[in-house]
């Protein structure tokens, strides 16, 4: 048996080495400098316009009150943030942004913010064809992501209409198991670990207690998910976001140091050997991309599945939620913590030597006990637990939606019962090559993605200037919308944009 591990561990490292390489990231970062250059960096020269259209649009009345009908299957465009933050906010936040400063130093937070600028509209592209692209299942709930995108917008293409459905059907298969390993066992292995340490709950009582929360959760559908994550989102990322700026603040004086070494490290401009500076600028810009990609997940796909379920019409406004969504996760929650660590004193600015023995989640607990004192490791435990739990919430969803594509609608019951007992096996055993593998899975999820984004970016493209035209320039405020490719959908929503005029 140990032989047999050995081996599927070899056979995924090797994959995992190429789909997670330099290669792959050029894919996805090249992938997102291509979207912005041929929307003329819409998420910089139109940031006020997004801004006030999600961000800001929550202190409006109109979309404080604007939540779906009790009898509609669709959820808020909120709710829809909240659930596909509630995936990518996790583990990798904390534990993530530490290791990358460990082995990328801290050049690596400007790489990591510079793949969050791309990625935006990346995660926005994916979530205008998400919309663009969507239909209704048949339970009347809204189905989309990047398996519809691919099988419906790719299937008219000359020369790759071929590999629509073959690429539609390979993601979803990578994302159900993904969400096993990756959005379920790895990160309940991770709470039951964090709450055995700091407060030595039994394994077993974390996993049944999380087992029967997440059921009544799960199993209750989008609605019950994006009820909840609406709820524990926004608290969890307020209360981390004031423990690190509490720190942020108490270490002030340090942050010009602490920008000077993010820039110097960036670029070997620090006085070093030639081939030392290449290394460190290779290193710095691969922990930074890897940390920016793993963290906000644009190009990943998953995201889309959720932002379409929401209860928007036009494909623009949920695409802006995607830019906001990369926007909070990475240059809010991630710089944030990479601040708090590199502002402690725990990392030595000029050289990059970690002053402490502890690393990862750790890392930040020592670094946070600053301003929290002994309080620094439990409150780091229970962020921990709030982002994982809310992973594996966001994570069910796109199983889900993944299960429903390949099997039907009835199948997405089994697909649940299954999720939730595998919450239990999460937190009893140790999942290291599990991780190792949801890990690879995820990547090839980003391959068929990527594809259909660049080979439909026309399709974004032409959908942006419309919105353009009809909301911003004024060019041709009387142009008719492109909400979706099928005309009944296209009609029904028209109708519904009318409706909501008068």
């Amino acid at each position: 048996m140990e032989n047999v591990v050995n081996v599927i561990a070899a056979v995924n490292n090797a994959i995992n080495g190429v789909v997670w390489g330099i290669p792959m990231l050029i894919l996805i970062i090249g992938t997102g400098i291509y979207m912005t250059a041929g929307m003329k960096f819409f998420q910089i020269t139109h940031i006020k316009h997004w801004m006030n259209e999600t961000f800001l649009a929550i202190f409006k009345k109109k979309y404080v009150t604007a939540h779906t009908n009790k009898n509609e299957s669709s959820i808020s465009q909120f709710q829809a943030l909240s659930t596909a933050l509630a995936a990518t906010i996790g583990v990798g936040n904390i534990a993530g942004v530490a290791g990358a400063i460990i082995t990328g130093g801290a050049g690596a937070v400007f790489w990591m913010w510079l793949s969050a600028l791309f990625g935006m509209m990346t995660n926005y592209s994916e979530n205008v064809l998400g919309i663009y692209y969507r239909r209704k299942n048949a339970k009347g709930e809204w189905s989309g992501g990047a398996m519809y995108y691919l099988q419906d917008g790719l299937k008219g293409k000359k020369g790759i209409g071929i590999f629509a459905k073959p690429l539609a059907i390979l993601f979803s298969v990578f994302c159900v198991f993904a969400s096993f390993g990756i959005g379920n066992m790895t990160q309940v292995h991770e709470i039951a670990s964090s709450l055995q340490d700091t407060f030595k709950i039994p394994p077993i009582a974390t996993g049944i207690i999380i087992a029967a929360v997440a059921a009544l959760v799960i199993l209750g559908g989008i609605k019950a998910i994006g009820s909840v994550t609406e709820k524990i989102v926004p608290f969890m990322a307020c209360a981390y976001i004031l423990g690190t700026i509490i720190v942020l603040v108490m270490n002030i004086t340090s942050v010009p140091a602490v920008l000077a070494a993010i820039f110097t490290n960036a670029f070997g401009l620090r006085p070093v050997a030639g081939a030392t500076v290449g290394m460190m600028i290779k290193q710095a810009m691969t922990m930074g991309f890897k940390r920016g990609v793993f963290s906000n997940e644009a190009g990943l796909g998953s995201s889309v599945m959720v932002h379409s379920a929401s209860n928007v019409k036009e494909p623009i406004a949920q695409g802006m939620w995607g830019i906001f969504e990369v926007f909070f996760d990475t240059i809010v929650v991630c710089t944030l913590t990479a601040f708090t660590v590199l502002c402690s004193g725990l990392i030595d600015l000029e050289t990059g030597e970690v002053l402490t023995s502890v690393t990862g989640a750790s890392l930040v607990s020592e670094a946070l006990s600053e301003g929290l004192g002994t309080l620094a490791g439990s409150f780091v435990a229970i962020a921990i637990c709030l982002f994982a739990f809310s992973t594996v919430l966001g994570w069910s969803f796109y199983g889900t939606k993944s299960c429903e594509y390949l099997f039907g609608t009835k199948a997405t019951i089994v697909y649940k019962v299954i999720f939730v007992v595998c919450i239990i096996f999460g937190a009893t055993m140790s999942f290291d090559l599990a991780w190792a593998i949801a890990d690879t899975l995820n990547a090839l999820m980003a391959i068929p993605n990527l594809i259909g984004v660049l080979a439909l970016s026309g399709t974004v493209f032409a959908i942006t200037r419309n919105y353009l035209d009809r909301k911003i320039t004024k060019a041709n405020v009387n142009a008719k919308p492109m909400l979706s490719f099928d005309p009944a959908i296209q009609k029904m929503q028209e109708e519904s944009l009318d409706e909501e005029s008068v």
